[in-house]
């Protein structure tokens, strides 16, 4: 299963190569998950983010919880950790300075079901460790998937998937930014899931364009 996936993901880098020339930036992106029994669960993601389409890196993020199902599958409540490796831009310069982020949060996941379509409410509060300084943020996301050539999202079956997330910090500025989210999936069975869309970010006063990458593997 697991070479399966490695495969299908060597298909999908040569597409980031060839918009290295672009300035639309690329965010390629893993998510996994460890049922540990019928209520606990295991999150692990890795997100590796560039400026352009690769090899300028703006964040690495490493993130992990474990989470418990209060009712089956449909409501999930995790207590997780992140690492963020930041690099920025100094304004005006090609320079760069290394910013590491150490994050606790806390979350709430429940999801509804309409015929082909599938909704998920993620709320999650964030206390961040930035460099000795400290913030606390909160972030609603939104998302539909909706089945294309079978009724379910079941195995063997395309889907279209939108989200919408916004990130409100508990100080000024309140806005932090909103990420809009479109793109296109392939399930190829219950572990494993591809996902290739366009991500709009936009902060208070500048926006920013990402290609997104998507596996989501269950084991």
């Amino acid at each position: 299963m697991l070479k399966r996936g490695i495969v299908c993901l060597i298909f999908l880098l040569p597409l980031t190569a060839y918009c290295q020339d672009s300035n639309l930036g690329n965010w390629i992106m893993y998510f996994g998950n460890k049922q540990i029994n019928d209520r606990w669960n295991w999150h692990n993601e890795i997100q590796y983010r560039n400026y352009n389409a690769i090899g300028d890196l703006e964040q690495l993020l490493i993130r992990t919880g474990i989470g418990y199902n209060l009712t089956e599958k449909n409501n999930n409540v995790l207590l997780g950790y992140g690492y963020i490796l930041s690099e920025n831009y100094v304004p005006d310069t090609d320079n760069k300075t290394s910013v590491n982020e150490h994050r606790i949060f806390q979350q709430f996941i429940t999801k509804q079901k309409f015929s082909r379509v599938g909704l998920l409410h993620r709320y999650r509060f964030e206390q961040r460790f930035i460099e000795g300084d400290f913030k606390m943020r909160f972030r609603y996301f939104l998302s539909l998937n909706i089945a294309l050539n079978n009724p379910e999202l079941t195995s063997n079956t395309f889907y279209a998937s939108a989200y919408n997330e916004i990130f409100l910090n508990s100080e000024s500025p309140v806005f932090d930014r909103n990420r809009l989210y479109g793109g296109l999936g392939y399930k190829l069975n219950d572990q494993l899931r591809f996902e290739l869309g366009y991500m709009n970010q936009f902060f208070e006063s500048s926006g920013r364009d990402q290609l997104n990458m998507v596996v989501f593997f269950g084991f």
